[in-house]
């Protein structure tokens, strides 16, 4: 009787050890085809944590910009940690140093400037943190510290102002006499559009750009500077070539409190198409704007998760854009996006 209970017993420990292992091996497979549990920790691997590092608030299109990136990294089911580096390269140094300390898994930034960002991607690097450029691009040497730049081509934009001011003044007899606002002093967007520019009008002598000064891309420094060049020589400006819309429309205002009309008295050129230079295009008081597209954050998320899956990206990945007249600007203003 003792025999038959321990064959019983052994017989039971047997088929409930069968059973656990039959319940593990289910569970696992279930974790390998998508169960539920198992869903959430594979989505939760996939997430990415991002540092983006913004140049700042100066414009509606950096605002634009902004959005974009944080909608499309939010879209995507990552963490952004954001930074407004308010135009200043320390802030931004200091940014990615955060952003280097907190392990995220990318970083991307919009460099305040072209130089002096050398050191702090090499710490990048050497933390295995990739680093991916928005809008603006670095002078740097060594191009294994950055693995791509995502944004608009600045000197096509110049190119296109000059080639769109030489179309407009063909039939002009005599000089005409251009004033520039620059944007921020070292930043990619003011070499690259003042170069672009001057690229096309040197093969027409009668353009010729009398006064240029920064005007760090705002509003308020645009009027600032426009109301310094009236003073000194109002009556004889034919043009404002304006790196930014921006400082375009704070340069709009000083030319009217002056007693002139701009659009009229005084062409306007702008960069950026924001819905500010439409409106103001579509009030006849400015002549065109170069498009430089914002609107690009979906775009990068892309190009940071291919390249983390180990995809091979361009280096250098630009963004299609356009140009808008004012004859273009009632029809086209009520769907600008910002």
């Amino acid at each position: 009787m003792k025999k038959l209970f321990k064959r019983k017993t052994v017989i039971f420990l047997m088929m409930s050890l069968m059973l656990l292992l039959a319940a593990c091996s289910s569970s696992g497979t279930g974790g390998q085809t998508g169960s539920g549990a198992s869903s959430g920790d594979s989505e939760s691997s996939d997430k990415l944590v991002i540092g983006f590092s913004q140049v700042g608030a100066e414009s509606e299109w950096r605002t634009a910009n902004t959005k974009s990136m944080q909608d499309a990294i939010k879209a995507a089911g990552h963490e952004l940690k954001f930074s407004d580096a308010q135009q200043k390269q320390e802030n931004q140094i200091k940014a990615i140093r955060s952003f280097i300390a907190q392990k995220v898994d990318a970083i991307v930034f919009s460099p305040v400037v072209e130089t002096g960002f050398e050191t702090v991607l090499k710490e990048a690097k050497d933390a295995g943190i990739p680093v991916f450029l928005a809008d603006r691009a670095v002078d740097i040497k060594d191009d294994s510290l950055w693995v791509t730049f995502l944004g608009s081509d600045f000197v096509e934009e110049g190119r296109k102002a000059g080639n769109w001011l030489v179309e407009e003044t063909a039939d002009v007899e005599g000089d005409v006499n251009i004033v520039e606002l620059q944007g921020t002093v070292g930043s990619a967007p003011a070499i690259d559009r003042k170069e672009g520019f001057e690229e096309v009008i040197k093969d027409h002598p009668n353009l010729k750009i009398t006064k240029s000064q920064t005007g760090d891309f705002t509003r308020a420094k645009g009027k600032e500077v426009m109301e310094a060049f009236l003073k000194s020589d109002g009556e004889n400006i034919d043009v404002l070539y304006a790196h930014n819309d921006d400082m375009a429309i704070g340069a709009i205002q000083a030319i009217e409190e002056y007693g002139l009309k701009p659009g009229e008295d005084i062409k306007i050129i702008g960069v950026d198409a924001v819905r500010g230079a439409f409106e103001a295009m579509a009030a006849g008081k400015m002549n065109v704007t170069v498009e430089c597209n914002p609107m690009f954050g979906q775009q990068m998320v892309e190009l940071i998760e291919a390249h983390l899956a180990g995809e091979e990206i361009p280096k250098r990945v630009a963004v299609e854009e356009s140009m808008y007249t004012m004859d273009q600007a009632k029809e086209l203003l009520p769907t600008r996006e910002y």
